[in-house]
């Protein structure tokens, strides 16, 4: 029952897509209020499938072999104003939801629609919270190429742990000198003095190349400092946790193994409700 709603929602999604695109195509863009800052964050999570769903993907395991493919996962959200330490507040009720199991050049035009559905034309401020993965950029240059596109913090510290324990082994942690420089945007500074310890063992000094070059594709989105001036989010934690209520807690449970139609059609399902929208599904339904 549950799947077969999740593809009649999904149906209707994609009508409702349509319809999107081609007004935006045709229609001079509205000048009715938006709010201030209008936020669109987007990742993936694994989820576990079937074996006939997996031939010829490659993947983590030992032998290259994939357990599992990703569903991508889009939120729009909005800001409204600040809490009491002065940190950006994130409008509780704004949370909105698109998902699939696809391509991401199809995402990126969910995702662009779901965008436009709450108002991105009319917004003052907009910006792309990601974790610098190349396919991100393409889906803002194509789709969101005005946005302040920010890559999260927080996996930009990831990968400077990453570089401290190649250095220095598995429980290392990031110099202090290193996160000041990376708060504060300077990653210029950064890559020339971390890039000062590369190692002399081939396959170290090739490990580290390529989280150095994480912080070198991606420092036009590092401009923290600025952001936080600006009171923007620099964390994708909405879409992260979304990834984990969304999708994680629905078709990542012990045993499941999906095939693609039945993952989408659940993911459609959750979007729909755990967006406010499950009422419009059905009101559309009525003769």
């Amino acid at each position: 029952m549950a799947e077969e709603v999740g593809q009649q929602i999904e149906q209707w999604r994609a009508a409702e897509q349509e319809q999107i695109l081609r007004a935006v195509r045709s229609t001079p863009l509205s000048a009715a209020a938006s709010p201030a800052k209008f936020y669109i964050s987007f990742d993936g999570t694994g989820v576990p499938m079937r074996t006939s769903e997996l031939a010829g993907r490659r993947g983590k395991q030992a032998d290259g072999s994939a357990r599992t493919r990703e569903a991508k996962l889009g939120c729009v959200f909005t800001q409204v104003g600040l809490d009491g330490k002065g940190r950006p507040q994130r409008d509780p009720d704004s949370t909105t939801y698109v998902g699939a199991v696809e391509a991401s050049t199809l995402f990126g035009w969910r995702l662009y629609a779901e965008a436009l559905r709450r108002g991105l034309e009319r917004a003052a401020t907009v910006i792309v919270l990601t974790d610098g993965a190349r396919y991100n950029h393409t889906i803002v240059q194509t789709h969101f190429p005005q946005a302040v596109h920010i890559v999260d913090l927080f996996h930009a510290y990831e990968h400077l742990t990453a570089i401290a324990q190649i250095l220095w082994g598995p429980e290392a942690k990031a110099l202090k000198s290193w996160r000041d420089w990376l708060e504060a945007g300077d990653i210029c500074r950064l890559l020339r003095q971390v890039g000062k310890r590369l190692p002399a063992s081939a396959p170290s000094k090739k490990a580290m190349l390529k989280q150095l070059g994480y912080f070198e594709n991606n420092a036009p989105q590092m401009h923290y400092a600025e952001y936080r001036a600006q009171k923007f989010f620099v964390g994708s934690g909405v879409v992260e946790a979304g990834c984990r209520t969304v999708i994680g807690e629905r078709l990542k449970q012990s045993g499941m193994r999906w095939s693609v139609r039945g993952a989408n059609a659940i993911i459609a399902l959750r979007c729909c409700i755990l967006s406010g929208r499950f009422e419009d599904f059905w009101a559309s339904r009525t003769p």
